[in-house]
């Protein structure tokens, strides 16, 4: 069943894997890199063409986003866009759905535009931390009206500059909250120099928007320690250039940790040799976890052997992982403990309190700690698994499902948030194992 067809009341059996699997399968393009690189292209000084983008729920809301504020966005016959510049104008409703990107990325955004603007989305993007960079945007010069609240729904009043300045930001929930203004820091009157109140969790993400204003000739510079840092973006123009997005080494984990947990073989094709990506380092932790992994000019090839082993890891700097290697941890012959990730209780749902929930009633013996899991592995068995309308938990259902007969994942169709034809992909892996096709 394709994951387009299925609805929050249609649960979907995860498939049991009867043998090892050996697949090729082929990951759609990097969310991360694909909604920086929309509103990188939608402040640039001429048109941009982004190649490989990820079409799914997050990119769509962030292009109608920048659209609604007056950006010009085409769809081209192979699947890139092509973003051109335009003036940037409201009013307009911004959808934020449940995409802590479009959330945090855009208002910046908003704020140098002329015109007003209200961001709001699902339910639960009115719980995802915001205060910190609404109360940074102030500061900067923004006219912002949230009622106090610090989440949605809020209202940008653009006045089409922004002086900027230095401000000190308290990202602690998320990077994504010093993201947003960095990404837009270069159109600022006087550039923005933004200074940690405190760890940041998830940090290569900020490597990775560095990486990528310097592709575009911005002058960033960056003093970063243990977590902590001060950046500063100097005010210039945005150079427009083409991109092409590498894999989502976040939506690849299920894929590869298919092959620890049947005790098989899975290449993904086109693997970066380096990467920002925080996925990028998957292949430490499932080379602890007791696979054998290589990356080779044909990607990323994943064998699993007779045992999965526990760990224990500080997961801080690649939260998007825990669901995954949590499933793996419950299907383990040792017990594991995932640790700094307490960011990820304001993520689309609490993950650390619904990995106990769900991998509990399966069987497993779980512990919840304010950063993280202990995880006890038991014997497991089969039953419904909700997911909180949060796409990496329907991933880790599905990982779950291949040693554990009768999984039924509740929503399943809201991982189309990052992967619409997941359950596509999923069944074809299996069902192919026997000649390692392509799943394209």
């Amino acid at each position: 069943m394709d994951t387009a067809t299925l609805t929050s009341a249609t649960p979907w059996l995860a498939p049991y894997a009867a043998a090892p699997v050996d697949a090729r399968v082929t990951v759609p393009g990097s969310k991360s890199m694909t909604n920086r690189a929309l509103v990188l292209s939608a402040l640039a000084e001429g048109p941009s063409r982004i190649e490989a983008p990820l079409r799914a729920r997050d990119t769509a809301l962030m292009a109608d986003a920048l659209r609604a504020i007056g950006t010009e966005i085409t769809d081209e016959s192979d699947g890139s866009w092509i973003v051109t510049p335009q003036p940037l104008v409201g009013p307009a409703e911004i959808d934020c759905g449940l995409a802590g990107t479009v959330l945090r990325f855009v208002p910046p955004v908003a704020a140098l535009a002329r015109g007003e603007f209200r961001f709001d989305g699902d339910p639960r993007i009115r719980e995802r931390p915001n205060g910190p960079l609404i109360a940074a945007l102030r500061h900067l010069g923004a006219d912002i009206d949230d009622d106090g609240r610090g989440t949605a729904p809020f209202v940008v009043r653009g006045t089409g500059a922004l002086p900027g300045g230095s401000v000190t930001v308290d990202a602690t929930g998320s990077s994504q909250l010093i993201s947003g203004l960095l990404l837009a820091a270069a159109r600022f009157e006087d550039g923005v120099e933004v200074i940690s109140a405190g760890a940041v969790p998830s940090a290569p993400y900020l490597e990775m928007n560095i990486a990528m204003l310097r592709e575009r000739d911005v002058d960033v510079e960056a003093d970063v320690d243990a977590g902590r840092g001060r950046w500063r973006v100097a005010p210039g123009a945005v150079r427009a250039r083409n991109v092409r997005i590498e894999p989502d080494l976040n939506t690849a984990a299920p894929f590869a940790a298919a092959a620890l947990a049947t005790g098989g073989r899975v290449t993904i094709p086109g693997w970066p040799q380096s990467t920002t990506q925080p996925g990028g380092q998957l292949p430490r932790w499932l080379t602890a976890m007791g696979a054998t992994c290589a990356v080779t000019a044909e990607g990323l090839t994943v064998s699993g052997g007779s045992r999965i082993n526990g760990i224990e890891a500080d997961l801080g700097e690649v939260s998007e992982l825990v669901p995954v290697l949590a499933a793996l941890a419950a299907l383990a012959d040792s017990p594991s403990r995932l640790t700094g990730v307490a960011h990820i209780r304001g993520h689309e749902t609490d993950r650390i309190t619904a990995l106990a929930t769900e991998l509990s009633a399966c069987g497993a013996d779980i512990s919840e700690l304010p950063d993280g899991l202990v995880i006890v592995p038991r014997p497991l068995h089969g039953r419904s698994f909700a997911t909180y309308d949060d796409h990496r938990l329907v991933m880790a259902a599905a990982v779950l499902g291949l040693a554990v007969k009768g999984i039924a994942v509740v929503g399943a169709s809201t991982v189309g948030k990052t992967m619409p034809d997941f359950t596509h992909r999923w069944q074809a892996m299996l069902d192919h194992g026997d000649c390692g096709a392509a799943i394209e």
